[in-house]
């Protein structure tokens, strides 16, 4: 279940006291802007001014990003999701004075390879009518994990959360058993189960659940409505509401779920959208 009102007043006070250590270490690798990638799946930073002394808002597709101040003032960092069509794409704005503007920026095509899987258990394929009643609550579930968002910024730059080969790349075209399916919204790290999983950024956990198609599985928020998931684990160790460290174990690698065989399945979303966790980690 997501957290409650009181975790939120929890976080509230812990978040702003990590984000004035971070503004004062903004030069970290941690804090560094990710990756530019005007792509869908990708990242755009679009420059805000320094207008006013309050920071201003952003929405893409009504939907908030984030606005983090720099050294060369506000930026905000737009996921843009997969779906994107290529062209011109609008950013609107909100000054803390109460003007607006609207930024246009251009997204480019990225052509993503085919990955074709098979799956022996074929109710992950296609699931019966009470996989269904099942399979929509947890999309309920994690819609509302993804909404979640707040205004502290405790990371922009991540560790890979766990050792091993990756194994399949973001944006891949899936197929499975020959039918085509939502395009992979992760990184896919190969790993023996039990495999320790760490979090890659001080963070908050969001939710912690066992979904039909990813398993045993974590939410981390890391604020401004940046997060990062974890998918079929084998064991989770920490609970909704509590808050994590970068480098702290919140798991282990597992094969639970829809899998093909133990590995972790680990997700950058920003904007409520899965975006190339390449982007983001540490270099």
């Amino acid at each position: 279940m997501l957290c409650s009102l009181r975790f939120f007043s929890t976080a509230l006070l812990f978040c702003l006291t990590v984000a004035t250590t971070a503004s004062a270490a903004s030069t970290s690798d941690h804090f560094r802007l990710p990756t530019v990638q005007h792509t869908p799946g990708g990242v755009a930073i679009i420059d805000l001014g320094e207008r006013d002394a309050a920071a201003p808002t952003a929405t893409f597709n009504d939907i908030p990003v984030a606005v983090v101040n720099t050294n060369q003032g506000y930026r905000a960092l737009v996921g843009i999701p997969l779906s994107t069509k290529p062209g011109w794409h609008t950013l609107k704005i909100k000054y803390a004075d109460g003007a607006s503007a609207l930024h246009e920026f251009e997204v480019e095509s990225k052509d993503y390879p085919e990955q074709h899987i098979t799956i022996k258990n074929k109710r992950q394929v296609n699931p019966n009518e009470t996989d269904m009643v099942r399979i929509k609550k947890d999309r309920t579930s994690i819609a509302n994990a993804k909404r979640y968002r707040h205004d502290a910024t405790l990371g922009l730059r991540f560790d890979l959360p766990t050792e091993g080969i990756r194994s399949s790349s973001f944006g891949s075209r899936r197929f499975f058993n020959k039918q085509p399916r939502n395009p992979h919204g992760g990184m896919d790290i190969a790993a023996p189960e039990g495999t320790p999983v760490y979090a890659p950024a001080d963070g908050y956990v969001v939710e912690a659940s066992d979904y039909f198609f990813s398993g045993n599985c974590i939410f981390l928020g890391h604020g401004q409505g940046l997060q990062t998931f974890y998918a079929h684990l084998s064991k989770i160790d920490v609970k909704p509401g509590e808050m994590v460290k970068r480098g702290q174990k919140i798991g282990e690698v597992g094969a639970t779920g829809r899998v093909t065989g133990a590995h972790l399945h680990w997700s950058v979303g920003l904007n409520r959208t899965w975006v190339d966790p390449e982007l983001f980690l540490v270099e």
